[in-house]
């Protein structure tokens, strides 16, 4: 079983942050005027579109999402993925999809959750009272699922001086696509499925020239599979990291040779002791050109009798690409150790 990785930290920081998510909210001044939110309770008043049941939650988010969106817990400071996340893009929902935030609107406000100054669609977010823990505070749910996001305060930058403090684990980060720009350079992007996304993230990370890796589902019919979904075997998805590179540094071609040699692509639905066809060999295309070149790879590779059986890799559209939740995310790294693939 694939756990999740808990950082510690230390006390001040722990208690600073502490300190910062109980603090009252303050009246915000002319310039800055937060709507007044309901004050009838949530789940016994409002209607959303997307509904589950608790069960069902459960099953489909994380066990720390599902502490923070579905029961109104907060994250530690300092230890969610997104609070040092500067890359362009879009921060989804993770029960939903809906679209929250964008990063033209993110800040480092520094006390250790992901900021925004703006929603995305002010439509998109219920404003709720929250007189927990003595305090008046204004609370920011998804107003799709009415999922727990985080707090509404009134101390950030100008001109607005809104600071919607959000929990990384109530968001789902998806990048601007179909390229990147980070730091004035225009990446692009791959997907590949090599068995555990562990380890396949881990290799392509130690390749010069691969700026970010994200490890999640591809090539299955359901949307925002779970990984206990994705093991069922019964999605069609396949563990698949989605690689982001620099061109200028290193080519798809060159990707292509690490794909092959870091697993064994003669083996139908397996790696190694994993069997299942999540760990299934293949490369989802982002263009016609890198199928062209996947497709030329393979051919090259038989023809030269690289390997003892013939391969077994799919060459696939890239469809929708699903991150996988974040205790996955960059998993030796955190944890330390490796595996064979």
């Amino acid at each position: 079983m694939k756990t999740a990785l808990f950082l510690l930290l230390s006390g001040s920081a722990l208690l600073a942050g502490l300190a910062y998510a109980l603090r009252g909210h303050t009246s915000p001044g002319a310039a800055c005027e937060i709507p007044s939110p309901p004050t009838i309770p949530l789940e016994a008043s409002m209607e959303f579109k997307v509904v589950k049941t608790d069960a069902e939650w459960k099953a489909f988010l994380t066990p720390e999402q599902y502490r923070v969106m579905r029961q109104g817990g907060t994250e530690r400071p300092f230890t969610g993925a997104y609070n040092d996340n500067h890359r362009e893009g879009v921060y989804l929902c993770p029960g939903c999809g809906t679209p929250l935030f964008a990063s033209s609107t993110k800040y480092d406000h520094g006390s250790g959750w992901p900021s925004f100054t703006a929603p995305i669609d002010p439509k998109n977010l219920l404003l709720l009272e929250d007189p927990s823990y003595g305090m008046h505070r204004t609370e920011v749910r998804c107003a799709v699922c009415g999922a727990h996001l985080g707090h509404l305060f009134d101390d950030g930058p100008a001109p607005s001086g809104l600071h919607y403090c959000i929990n990384s684990a109530s968001l789902e980060f998806k990048p601007a696509d179909p390229a990147t720009a980070v730091a004035g350079r225009t990446l692009e992007t791959a997907a590949f499925a090599a068995g555990c996304f562990w380890g396949v993230q881990s290799r392509f990370d130690a390749i010069p020239g691969v700026v970010e890796t994200t490890v999640g589902y591809s090539g299955g019919a359901a949307e925002h599979p779970s990984y206990k979904q994705v093991c069922s075997d019964a999605t069609g998805h396949a563990e698949t990291v989605q690689v982001e590179y620099d061109p200028a540094r290193i080519t798809y071609a060159q990707l292509l040779d690490a794909f092959f040699k870091m697993h064994d692509p003669t083996t139908r639905d397996r790696q190694g002791p994993d069997v299942g066809s999540q760990y299934r060999s293949a490369v989802f295309y982002h263009s016609e050109e890198q199928k062209r070149e996947a497709e030329a790879k393979i051919a090259e590779l038989e023809k030269a009798g690289t390997f003892k059986r013939s391969i077994v890799t799919q060459v696939l559209p890239a469809g929708p690409f699903w991150p996988a939740e974040e205790y996955h995310q960059k998993y030796y790294q955190k944890r330390g150790g490796s595996c064979a693939l």
